[in-house]
């Protein structure tokens, strides 16, 4: 019987043009998804051309959030985009940096793997590069890899992985296609989008051998037949393959936008796949709810990493926003969520009562001692006020050192972090930690990706899981010492989330007879949200702030 012919498999490169921060990675992210409503197996990669081996040691307020995988590895924050668009768990292999690849090429040249060649730039980086790549597919087992190549075309610093793509495209050039997602501005003053910067950035993109095969144009408003004409003249495409991305409400509509100019259709033809009809039906529900949802929510993110000079950059707790969409959707409400500084609480402590207009106070993670006592005046101030308070990973542990202060009256109690010798360490570093702090090893060494954790019976963390444990991501060195573990609880505090051996500490909550929602985990739950599957820690937050608003509450 003559053997089945082996499908070959394809590559989307998906580069920038004119300016960063147009949304590439939602553009990956919809690609990739609207490929898989197609009936093909699809898998992801995200290029950073940092010399950063990995995203963890990058400070928030400058890259954005740090995004754990499953595995531990620490990355970009469009690999959560990837994870929640796809419905996928992906690992380090989808994951690289300048940084990352080097230091591969390096280690192979300490242990001979060249056998004695002359190690250039060009060709054995691109060529990692391209190993990496077709590693990462083969693993997934996916029939379209869509890789992400950070900043813009004519960068210096991604010069090297246009060339894996270039180098690519040589060998194969039915199996992979270039898309370049480019900004078409419209100044207010000349009333017209202008396509030059866009003209410009495919010419660079021809510098560096690659050609644009759809160009997708960022704009504020949707892009008429003759710009998209002009477009297609000067970057050498076809006017079907310049497609308009508008800006959209939600960005879970872009999927439904890319299909409703025919995208995957174009995509297909370009790459000779046969696939079955599009099923996009899961994706248009959440959408439409996306729509109908009139119910608002007042939900307060209380976090340290807003401001960057005079602007607010959200991105540093995307995760954590996106989780209070999925679970608000899935409820039926519109979130209407504010950033607020824990640092005007220690200068002003009156500021605390603007608290009470928020149906919910979020509390993220963070490092460093700048608004420490300010969360923890937050903490103290929901929790004596009865207003619902989620808090994550720092979260957690700020508001078990406000428990400590206040209903056990330990003076000074506080986390090591912060304050190397308090008189009560109630958040301690965690013993297999010390050594690497010693010997300064701070890279990618914190406790990272899945562990489980023991869910307490008739807990609220227990009755939002249904289930006896969880498996949830981490990223932290610290945690509650063991010596204060059973004062707590003698106190009132209940840990209702153990590791399985009941060392570590990784849920806090308070009883629900004594407080609606009061609940903390050491973990990040919010790395796991999917907008088709909510976490279930953030729906029993958003079901508890449904029954009770913020004028009803007691």
């Amino acid at each position: 019987m003559p053997k089945k012919k082996k499908t070959k498999k394809k590559y989307i490169f998906v580069v920038g043009g004119v300016m960063s921060g147009v949304g590439k990675g939602v553009t990956t992210s919809s690609i990739g998804r609207i490929m898989q409503s197609r009936g093909l197996s699809v898998t992801a990669i995200k290029v950073d051309p940092y010399i950063n081996v990995d995203a963890g040691t990058m400070n928030p307020t400058e890259h954005g959030e740090c995004f754990v995988l499953a595995d531990g590895d620490e990355t970009d924050q469009d690999m959560g985009n990837y994870e929640r668009f796809l419905g996928v768990e992906l690992s380090r292999l989808h994951y690289m940096t300048t940084g990352r690849v080097y230091q591969s090429v390096i280690e192979k040249e300490r242990n001979l793997d060249y056998e004695g060649k002359c190690v250039q730039v060009v060709p054995h980086i691109p060529l990692e590069i391209i190993s990496r790549i077709e590693k990462a597919s083969r693993t997934a087992k996916a029939d379209v890899t869509v890789v992400e190549v950070g900043g813009t075309v004519g960068e210096y610093e991604n010069i090297l992985f246009l060339e894996a793509a270039r180098m690519m495209k040589q060998k194969s050039p039915d199996d992979v296609l270039t898309v370049l997602v480019s900004y078409v501005p419209m100044p207010n003053k000349i009333g017209e989008m202008k396509t030059k910067p866009t003209q410009h950035a495919s010419r660079t993109l021809n510098s560096a051998g690659l050609q644009a095969d759809i160009i997708v144009a960022r704009s504020e408003v949707p892009m008429d037949d003759v710009r998209k004409e002009k477009i297609a003249q000067f970057c050498s495409v076809s006017s079907q393959s310049v497609i308009s991305a508008p800006d959209v409400e939600s960005i879970y509509h872009v999927p439904l936008n890319f299909e409703k100019a025919g995208l995957s259709d174009i995509l297909l033809k370009k790459l000779s796949l046969k696939a079955r009809k599009r099923d996009m039906k899961d994706w248009i529900d959440f959408a439409t709810k996306v729509q109908k949802a009139e119910k608002t929510l007042s939900i307060a993110i209380v976090g340290k990493y807003f401001a960057t000079g005079d602007f607010v950059l959200s991105d540093a707790y995307i995760s954590v926003i996106e989780a209070i969409k999925h679970a608000s959707i899935a409820g039926g409400f519109k979130p209407q969520i504010e950033w607020l500084d824990s640092s005007v609480y220690e200068k002003d402590q009156k500021l605390l009562k603007e608290l009470d207009s928020y149906d919910g106070i979020v509390v993220p993670g963070g490092f460093g001692t700048r608004g420490i006592e300010g969360k923890i005046l937050v903490a103290r101030y929901c929790r004596e006020n009865k207003i619902p308070y989620f808090g994550l990973c720092y979260g957690m542990q700020i508001a078990v050192v406000e428990f400590a202060r206040s209903v056990l009256k330990l003076e000074d109690a506080h986390t090591v972090e912060m304050k190397s010798e308090p008189l009560h360490r109630i958040i301690d570093i965690m013993p297999e930690q010390k050594k690497k702090i010693a010997r300064g090893d701070y890279g990618g060494s914190m406790r990272l990706g899945n562990y489980e954790t023991v869910l307490a019976p008739g807990s609220l963390a227990r009755s939002a899981y249904k289930s006896d444990t969880a498996i949830e991501r981490h990223r932290h060195r610290y945690e509650v010492n063991p010596e204060y573990i059973d004062e707590l609880e003698a106190g009132g505090l209940v840990f209702s989330g153990k590791s399985p051996n009941g060392s570590l500490m990784e849920i806090m909550e308070l009883p629900i007879s004594k407080h609606p929602f009061y609940l903390a985990t050491q973990f990040h739950p919010e790395l796991i949200s999917w907008p088709l599957k909510p976490h279930p820690l953030f729906v029993k937050f958003i079901a508890v702030l449904g029954k009770q608003s913020s004028k009803s509450r007691k």
